[in-house]
């Protein structure tokens, strides 16, 4: 299980989610307080100012959980190339919901007051994008492993 090279991509895939979920994903500075939007809440300096919905948490969540458990699901090829491509439209979802919400935050909660610049994270916006790219590696490997079994079989 281990020394399959997909599985190697799954587990990588896994722990980035797991620090991009616990990790702030911007940071914006309205009227000389930094304000640190995260995947459950928006906090200023210590205090919370918001929570959000439950929407981008539980995707970072799933999108972390999905991968670690398609690990164990080795025997049934099928299904982890199937498990793969659900995990990379979670990904996908997963961008697209944290920009969003940083597009709501900054236009629509921070309406008229004036905020000097936004700083996006490394992790919020680097780990999904390099998570995508090992999700789809580890689906072409696990192809190429069931292709493997078809040709031995058909050997025999």
């Amino acid at each position: 299980m281990i020394q399959r090279i997909q599985t190697l991509y799954l587990l990588i895939v896994s722990v980035m989610m797991v620090i991009t979920t616990c990790t702030p994903i911007a940071t914006i500075l309205v009227d000389g307080r930094e304000v640190v939007f995260s995947p459950f809440s928006i906090a200023a300096e210590g205090e919370q100012l918001a929570s959000l919905p439950i929407w981008l948490g539980s995707l970072l969540v799933l999108s972390a959980a999905l991968p670690f458990i398609t690990i164990f699901l080795y025997k049934r090829r099928q299904l982890q190339i199937r498990l793969c491509g659900a995990e990379a439209v979670l990904l996908l979802g997963d961008i697209l919901l944290g920009a969003i919400y940083i597009y709501i935050l900054c236009n629509k909660v921070f309406e008229g007051i004036t905020f000097s610049h936004l700083v996006l994270s490394f992790t919020g916006i680097v780990c999904p994008i390099v998570s995508i790219i090992l999700i789809i590696l580890a689906m072409r490997a696990i192809f190429r492993d069931e292709l493997l079994v078809r040709a031995a079989d058909r050997i025999r």
